[in-house]
């Protein structure tokens, strides 16, 4: 079952629902991280900021995430031709690096505790613990989907001819690289 929409030349746009349904949710995931972030801006003008250094963790974590999507474009290539041996192995690789990444952002807050900053008190701690726990929150959610994912890969159920629950997996996780990416990069350059 998909999508279609007709466009004024007669040609129409086709999309899987559940893929529809994805892409409304990342939007909707972008708006909410554009909020913080410009709330982070505003908040930081007032004046009132507490001064730290961002964990080292943060620099690991965002290698891992790098390493992980990659493992994840590596599974979904050996889906589309079918090394299935190879599809199981890369979700699971990405699964590891998903849980190295949650890992590291527990020990990053854990250095943030270390140094004095704390998830209450100045706002600049605050926001660092908001955007890295939210984020968080959706690379959970993530690697729920890789398990679905890897489930159904071990039923025999992901293969060429059956690739849209990978293709969203793939589109999801890929999207929580890059949005860390710019979380990374955005508290380093606003820091």
């Amino acid at each position: 079952m998909e999508l279609a929409v007709k466009g004024n030349t007669g040609s129409s746009f086709r999309m899987h629902p559940q893929k529809f349904a994805l892409w409304l949710f990342i939007v909707s995931v972008v708006m909410l991280f554009a909020a913080l972030t410009s709330a982070y801006v505003v908040k930081q003008s007032s004046g009132v900021w507490l001064d730290f250094e961002l964990p080292f963790m943060f620099d690991i974590t965002t290698g891992i995430v790098i390493l992980s999507s990659v493992f994840m474009h590596m599974a979904y290539l050996s889906g589309k031709r079918n090394e299935i041996k190879k599809l199981r192995i890369f979700l699971f690789l990405t699964v590891l690096t998903g849980l190295g990444f949650l890992t590291g952002q527990l020990i990053a807050w854990q250095e943030l505790v270390a140094e004095g900053v704390f998830f209450v008190g100045n706002p600049a701690g605050s926001f660092v613990y908001v955007l890295s726990g939210v984020h968080g929150f959706h690379l959970v959610t993530g690697v729920i989907f890789l398990l679905i994912v890897a489930f159904s890969a071990f039923k025999y159920k992901v293969h060429s001819k059956s690739m849209v629950q990978m293709e969203m997996c793939a589109t999801y996780w890929h999207f929580l690289g890059g949005l860390w990416l710019y979380l990374y990069l955005f508290l380093t350059l606003n820091h």
